[in-house]
């Protein structure tokens, strides 16, 4: 399931995350690409250590944690720390798959995530391209707006060719692994929650609720 989730930040979060980002000192991005990855990564990122990037992880943090739609769409597990990737001009992210299994902590990656902080309309180019059998799909979310997919498929990010791209990623091992589980799962908690908005607790929604959370019960791995 490819999701796109508004609202993960709060204007003011946004606001603040953007002035740290605005001083802070960027590295080449390939210190944290897998080998094949390294061919076509093409960016800079906020190295281990610097403030900024810590008071940015850790508004991403809280805010994924209150955001309802987030936890029903993912389900995490385990969500790796966040990086802060910058996007100048002439840089791109070539096609490529993400790294099944990462490191400190030792997790298996479900579920991709990109945060777009910079505001569509201050840059050009910077799209994130997913590929599926259906085709490509091009994204480019307002700011403070975050794209859930996963991690098994190939995808890239178009070359930036006016302003700067600036967005948080990061990785999440679902209790859940199989994405289809996790749509149905999806599927099934937002119909209860439609059907308790209008009519409340009522048999039908006892009986969404019992399948929801037995296929919980069986799907689930922690």
């Amino acid at each position: 399931m490819i999701l796109c989730i508004d609202n993960i930040l709060t204007s003011t979060e946004l606001e603040t995350a953007i002035a740290k980002l605005e001083t802070a000192k960027f590295i080449d991005g390939k210190a944290t690409a897998g080998w094949h990855a390294r061919l076509v990564k093409n960016n800079s990122q906020l190295p281990q250590g610097s403030t900024a990037l810590e008071i940015v992880r850790d508004i991403i943090n809280v805010a994924l944690q209150r955001h309802v739609l987030f936890q029903m769409a993912v389900r995490p597990h385990i969500i790796r720390p966040i990086t802060i990737s910058r996007y100048d001009i002439g840089m791109t992210y070539g096609t490529h798959v993400d790294n099944a299994v990462m490191h400190d902590p030792l997790m298996r990656s479900d579920v991709s995530m990109t945060l777009f902080l910079s505001d569509p309309a201050s840059y050009e180019g910077g799209e994130l391209i997913i590929e599926s059998t259906q085709g490509e799909a091009g994204f480019k979310l307002p700011a403070g707006a975050a794209i859930v997919y996963p991690s098994s498929t190939l995808h890239r990010v178009e070359a930036i060719t006016k302003g700067v791209r600036l967005a948080a990623v990061t990785w999440i091992q679902s209790i859940v692994r199989d994405p289809q589980q996790r749509e149905i799962l999806f599927d099934l908690d937002t119909a209860r929650q439609t059907l308790f908005e209008a009519s409340g607790k009522s048999p039908a929604f006892d009986l969404i609720s019992k399948s929801h959370a037995n296929l919980l019960r069986q799907w689930m791995e922690i």
